[in-house]
């Protein structure tokens, strides 16, 4: 956990979404998946005291907030749709840091098996 604030973590890894990503506008309207995976940072101990989901953060609704940011906007980078990932979650829920690697399956036929980056962002302030 090189450099992160909190020792908890949660995880969402493969998380599979259809995104409006390509430099290309015909690319961005075939909406292909884009894989992503998600380290959250957030103190987890009064979630595994207390065992209530309400205590922690509904994945569901992490997902969710995945889902719209990568198919409700068009993205030409894998660059901003990490970006936009990132700052959807830090703005939206109570965590501390997050981690966000993006991957994009099969971008050149035949040469490689995906393309991608992974981000880290932290709450300011």
């Amino acid at each position: 956990m090189s450099g992160r604030d909190a020792d908890d973590v949660i995880l969402l890894e493969g998380v599979q979404v259809p995104a409006a990503l390509g430099v290309t506008a015909a690319e961005r309207r075939m909406r292909r998946p884009v894989r992503i995976d998600l380290e959250i940072g957030r103190s987890l101990a009064a979630a595994g005291r207390s065992d209530r989901i309400g205590d922690t953060i509904d994945y569901g609704e992490i997902y969710r907030v995945v889902e719209e940011v990568a198919s409700g906007q068009e993205h030409r980078l894998v660059e901003a749709l990490g970006e936009r990932v990132a700052q959807a979650l830090l703005e939206g829920f109570a965590i501390d840091w997050v981690e966000i690697s993006v991957r994009k399956p099969k971008p050149i036929a035949g040469v490689l098996d995906h393309t991608g980056v992974r981000l880290l962002r932290r709450r300011n302030g």
